[in-house]
């Protein structure tokens, strides 16, 4: 049987991230800078004081919140919402990368068709209007970030504009 007869059920775990971002939501919704007893009791759930301090405490190393001396504690404020702290983890694995260009380059490419439409939105670029494929924001028709373009552009058309990566 395993050793398994007798064993409590495991609560359910939360996803990675998760107890994150409901502290960003309930710092998001506090009327000003709070102190962490108060992010504990918007949370609930019997969650210990000590496990809202070491959330807030990697937030605040992550660059998702700021904290201010009140007395002998600390007040906290969000910087991101649970997207930015999405986009700041990102950040930071790209930071880490030494080629910028095939790792953005292999992000692109992977992306859904309505996400790269996206991206181009938020970029300001809908793609080049000739139809020819490899937009970029800066309209020189690049997909990397130094101008040389890369293996993986996108054509308007959606297909990949290279040999490497996957193709649509």
């Amino acid at each position: 049987m395993g050793g398994t007869e007798g064993a409590r059920p495991r609560d359910r775990r939360r996803g990675q991230g998760e107890l994150e971002a409901q502290v960003l939501s309930a710092l998001g919704a506090a009327p000003g800078p709070v102190t962490a007893a108060w992010v504990q009791e918007r949370l609930g759930a019997g969650l210990a004081y000590t496990t809202v301090i070491t959330i807030l405490t990697r937030l605040y190393d992550k660059g998702a919140v700021t904290r201010t001396r009140a007395g002998r504690s600390f007040e906290w404020t969000p910087v991101a919402d649970g997207a930015g702290l999405v986009a700041l983890r990102m950040r930071k694995l790209l930071d880490r990368e030494a080629d910028r260009d095939a790792v953005l380059s292999s992000f692109v490419s992977a992306l859904s068709p309505d996400d790269e439409r996206l991206l181009r939105t938020l970029l300001g670029d809908n793609g080049p209007e000739d139809g020819t494929g490899g937009g970029s924001a800066d309209g020189t028709g690049s997909s990397t970030a130094d101008g040389t373009g890369g293996s993986t552009a996108h054509a308007a058309d959606g297909t990949a504009g290279g040999t490497e990566g996957p193709e649509r």
